[in-house]
């Protein structure tokens, strides 16, 4: 009986056959039928001695192959955010075992915070004493400051502008103890489901 030419295929079903092909991340695929993810690119069909009986080529349109590339590339990024999330979170865990680590080292933060404040704070006292002194020559020429020497009244502005810097300084070191805490408020509700899946399942009675 005469077998069907090459590159034909029998109408109302598809050819009889091993169908392969290489998908789109690189993979060599083998099925009894067309497969599905090497749709947009040739299939070659076997016959059960191996030889290579016909090849299909794309049934896609330029159109539809564009759109399983872009779906395709979206659950590449997908799967790649996801597994970026999970190594961030054994990361996680295996820095902060637990609760304690985790209270220690907010505390810790807060520490470092706590003492870049307290020179900050230790200038502004001796500003402030600066300040008093700078106050005191300026009463010689209280009823007319005009008449103050110009190096005083540059020290007075100096010392102002000095005094405005550290205040404000003060004030950003408190905005980062907020960020702080709340940093290690979201590390915290994240490391409680964390811990929580990481518990053995209690006996059943």
């Amino acid at each position: 009986m005469a077998g069907t030419p090459a590159g034909a295929q029998p109408s109302g079903s598809p050819t009889a056959g091993i169908y392969t092909c290489v998908n789109a991340q690189g993979r060599r695929l083998t099925a009894d039928r067309p497969i599905a993810e090497c749709v947009d690119r040739e299939q070659r069909v076997l016959g059960p001695s191996g030889t290579e009986r016909q090849r299909l080529g794309p049934t896609l349109t330029d159109q539809e192959r564009a759109a399983l590339e872009a779906q395709r590339r979206k659950e590449a990024e997908e799967r790649a955010r996801i597994a970026d999330e999970r190594r961030r979170e054994r990361v996680l865990v295996a820095r902060y075992p637990d609760q304690a680590s985790h209270d220690a080292e907010r505390a810790a933060a807060i520490q470092q915070v706590n003492e870049v404040t307290a020179v900050a704070e230790k200038r502004v006292a001796d500003l402030q004493r600066q300040r008093k002194a700078l106050d005191t020559e300026m009463e010689f020429y209280r009823r007319d400051p005009s008449k103050a020497p110009m190096l005083l009244r540059r020290q007075i502005a100096e010392q102002e502008d000095a005094l405005a810097e550290q205040q404000r300084f003060i004030a950003g070191q408190e905005q980062e103890k907020r960020r702080v805490h709340q940093r290690f408020d979201a590390e915290l509700v994240q490391l409680k489901s964390l811990w929580a899946g990481q518990r053995p399942a209690m006996p059943s009675q």
